[in-house]
């Protein structure tokens, strides 16, 4: 079938500042700063600014783990960066990570403040600071970090791919969402066949990678990302849904899902974490895990 949004690219590109549907307001071809905010610092030594997309779920389930495993350094303040008010590309913002994307980490524990951004880095430079959730060495560390870049290198086919042409495109366009669609079938094949016989991605432990995969993967396989459940006919990957459901069952997992979360059952929503009291007037009963 011939695609009658037929684009005829021209020789030289130019921004079309009213192209790109939903999020044409806040996107834009060069980086740097648009405004003057700093950034507000509290108690604790790691501070971290994030909103809870996928990408940002990985680094609060991170530090939920660490602590529940009696890490107290982890101990953490969690700033809300609202990206779809274009609070990525405050100054304050912007020189922590000049992607200006969340989510982005300071580390105030050493003599000079230690800046990380980029998901996987944070994941990394956390469990390596604390010395777990990633094998210190030999085949097992090679196969968690091959499947943490794993991650890094296939969500954004999900995301930006099949996620903006399906579900925030201006309109429909047959090609570029049969494509992404066929490519994140194939992804999830790609972890289906590889939980078959085994509990973890990396194994029998559980790991970063899993952290990594898992806001992405396993709300694509309960339904939850882009409305897509249905039109993916996700519930045929059996392994990656129980994968997903294990995961689902930990309380540390349960807490960092909630943090810095906006939409969805206010119950499920702490806008912001600056101690672990600030869970507690969300009940257990009250945690949704799927």
């Amino acid at each position: 079938m011939t695609d009658t949004n037929a684009y005829t690219p021209p020789q030289v590109w130019s921004w079309d500042r009213d192209n790109g549907g939903k999020y044409a307001s806040i996107n834009r071809p060069v980086a740097g700063a648009t405004h003057d905010k700093a950034l507000p610092v509290g108690r604790h030594p790691l501070q971290l600014y994030s909103l809870a997309t996928p990408n940002g779920v990985k680094v609060t389930v991170m530090l939920e783990e660490l602590l529940a495993l009696g890490h107290s350094g982890a101990e953490y303040d969690a700033w809300l960066i609202r990206i779809n008010e274009g609070e990525q590309f405050g100054s304050g913002f912007v020189e922590i990570n000049p992607n200006s994307k969340i989510p982005a980490l300071v580390d105030h524990s050493g003599a000079a403040a230690q800046r990380v951004f980029e998901s996987g880095a944070i994941l990394i430079y956390l469990a390596e600071k604390f010395g777990a959730f990633l094998p210190a060495g030999g085949s097992a560390r090679a196969e968690c970090l091959s499947w943490l870049f794993w991650q890094m290198g296939s969500a954004p086919f999900l995301g930006g791919g099949f996620g903006h042409f399906y579900a925030y495109a201006p309109s429909k366009m047959k090609y570029p969402i049969d494509r992404y669609a066929m490519e994140v079938k194939r992804q999830l094949d790609v972890l289906d066949r590889h939980l078959a016989d085994k509990p973890y991605l990396a194994g029998s432990d559980y790991t970063i990678a899993d952290m990594a995969v898992w806001p992405w993967y396993g709300a694509l396989v309960k339904g939850l990302l882009y409305s897509a459940g249905e039109f993916l006919q996700v519930h045929t990957y059996t392994h990656v849904i129980r994968w997903t459901d294990q995961i689902a069952q930990r309380p540390a997992v349960q807490r960092g899902r909630m943090v810095n979360r906006v939409s969805g059952d206010p119950a499920s929503q702490l806008h912001e974490r600056h101690d672990a009291s600030d869970f507690d007037t969300h009940t257990q009963d009250k945690l949704n895990p799927s």
